[in-house]
């Protein structure tokens, strides 16, 4: 699939009047270096952009929706607004297919690297927002982002995994949990990391992210559960 404009305004639901604005957000890096005499512009701006107007009109939502402290609020929206809440916006509506990048880029799996869908999501919101405006915006992150608060803040996805992984390993086991860089891979830019976190030598938990802070929040989540499970048995 290359970037088609038609398709991509029916999955935003949103019809552009730029042409261009919207493929520079689907335009990675590795195309520009790729395709040098098209002219063209990455999408980097545009994600800057995007992902200011996106904390913007999630903290507007929460500050006038909920009374909650600060510390509450602050949480709800970092996992609102996290890599891989991104990144799984963008695998639901397919949106990776469009992106025109490297055939080394693409090879190495790249439209499905989760730091590249967030900032394609990103780079979209820019997009929305110089084209059609901030309630353009606005509507389209409370529609595909905000409406995951209630699932977020009953499953309590937005406490902060490895805290609480550290605490219950502490109180369970009496062990302190270790990480260990289990592999990395992609550019210097764009990586990808894996991590296990280990109480002593048993391997409690393995989790994948663009940095190695998110990776272990993602081993520490993988670990809750095996260590919630092996307290039930």
């Amino acid at each position: 699939m290359v970037f088609d404009q038609i398709k991509i305004e029916e999955i935003l639901k949103i019809k552009f009047e730029n042409r261009e604005l919207l493929k520079t957000a689907y335009t990675h890096r590795s195309y520009i270096n790729e395709h040098r005499k098209a002219k063209l512009e990455h999408n980097e701006r545009l994600e800057f952009l995007g992902d200011a107007v996106l904390e913007l009109v999630v903290t507007d939502y929460l500050y006038r929706n909920y009374p909650n402290p600060e510390g509450e609020l602050t949480a709800w929206r970092s996992a609102l607004v996290k890599t891989e809440s991104l990144a799984e916006l963008a695998d639901k509506l397919n949106l990776g297919q469009f992106l025109l990048m490297s055939r080394g880029e693409a090879k190495t799996g790249g439209r499905t690297r989760q730091a590249l869908l967030a900032n394609l999501v990103e780079a979209n919101i820019g997009a929305i927002y110089l084209d059609k405006g901030y309630d353009a915006a606005k509507k389209f992150i409370e529609t595909n982002l905000v409406t995951n608060l209630v699932e977020i803040i009953k499953t309590g996805a937005y406490i902060d995994a490895k805290s609480h992984f550290q605490e219950l390993a502490q109180e369970k086991k009496g062990i302190t949990p270790i990480y260990k860089v289990l592999n990395e891979s992609g550019p210097d830019h764009d990586k990808t990391f894996i991590m296990g976190v280990y109480l002593g030598k048993t391997k409690f938990g393995e989790g994948s992210g663009n940095s190695k802070q998110n990776a272990q929040q993602s081993a520490a989540l993988s670990g809750l559960e095996k260590l919630k499970k092996s307290q039930k048995k």
